[in-house]
């Protein structure tokens, strides 16, 4: 199985927690390191991954999306700027590891995992998504997992309808007709959750929806005529919305299998980087952990940087 990490998620988690003040040498903040660092030697310790990659956001403020919806993501705050070196510190920690790791200045971290998993697919590799981001959701088929690791437990491909009310197929369209506040994507008004759920049941996608209109008085919701006109009026709004929901399965990146093997931690270079972070010896032990369980695997050294790392 592939594990694909979603990062950003785990270094903000790492961010707001209740942690004790960190500083580096430059006495720069470092608590996020230490927090994402705990739970990326948990995870690795756990499922001893055949394959894993780490992707994360880049820090900028526009991605392909905001060129086609400039005020995506615009509702969000800043991150912090102590928080900026963390994420760089983060990286290059992943790469210590021995994890390839992957950023890009067009896509998301989504659409890496997207991508990575899709090509994997073809390698006849299942994939477990280890995020706390809903969206993730829609990338799920038979055999793959969603994990949001330390939080709640695992969803399979059929296990994500039960919780989250629609299956993975359909969740971007559902997406685009209940919007994501999150993402600034506005849906269309009087339509949540619940109706988004069982349009997409009787429907299956916002195509099949738009093409049979006509029945939506028929499926006993309340309001359907009202509805109806509703879905008519915001039928853009609900194509674009669809187009920044759905996750990018084929951007131009090439990965193989042997590209994705953990390799044995650089110890040294994790204790050089643990120097400057000024973290004491619980992290080294469990990086001595790693590299001995990679290196039983047949794990072999990465290059200095790691593939993608940015």
């Amino acid at each position: 199985m592939l594990y694909l990490i979603d990062a950003s998620v785990y270094v903000f988690r790492a961010y707001y927690s209740p942690l004790p003040e960190m500083l580096d040498a430059e006495r720069r903040p470092v608590h996020a390191v230490f927090g994402f660092a705990r739970f990326l030697g948990d995870l690795l310790e756990r499922t001893r991954p055949q394959y894993v990659a780490v992707a994360f956001d880049r820090r900028l403020a526009t991605s392909y999306r905001n060129e086609i919806y400039p005020p995506y993501k615009a509702n969000r705050e800043p991150a912090p700027p102590d928080l900026a070196a963390q994420f760089d510190y983060c990286r290059e920690l992943c790469a210590r590891l021995g994890l390839a790791v992957y950023v890009d200045p067009h896509y998301e971290a989504d659409d890496l995992i997207g991508t990575l998993a899709e090509q994997m697919r073809r390698h006849a590799v299942h994939s477990a998504f280890i995020t706390r981001d809903k969206d993730l959701a829609q990338l799920v088929r038979d055999g793959d997992l969603y994990w949001d690791f330390g939080a709640r437990g695992q969803l399979g491909y059929r296990d994500v309808e039960r919780h989250f009310g629609v299956a993975p197929e359909r969740f971007a369209d559902y997406l685009a007709l209940t919007g994501d506040t999150s993402d600034n994507i506005p849906g269309v008004p009087g339509v949540g959750p619940k109706t988004a759920a069982a349009l997409m049941r009787a429907f299956g996608s916002i195509d099949e929806l738009y093409a049979g209109l006509g029945r939506v008085p028929a499926l006993g919701l309340r309001g359907g005529r009202e509805l109806r006109e509703r879905l008519r009026e915001h039928r853009d709004a609900v194509y674009l919305a669809r187009r920044l929901t759905r996750i990018v399965c084929d951007m131009p990146l090439e990965a193989s299998p042997a590209d994705l093997r953990p390799r044995v931690p650089d110890l040294a270079a994790l204790a050089a980087l643990y120097d400057r972070l000024g973290f004491g010896p619980l992290l080294r032990r469990q990086g001595e952990r790693l590299a001995a369980l990679a290196a039983d695997s047949g794990g072999a050294p990465r290059a200095a940087g790691g593939i993608g790392l940015a």
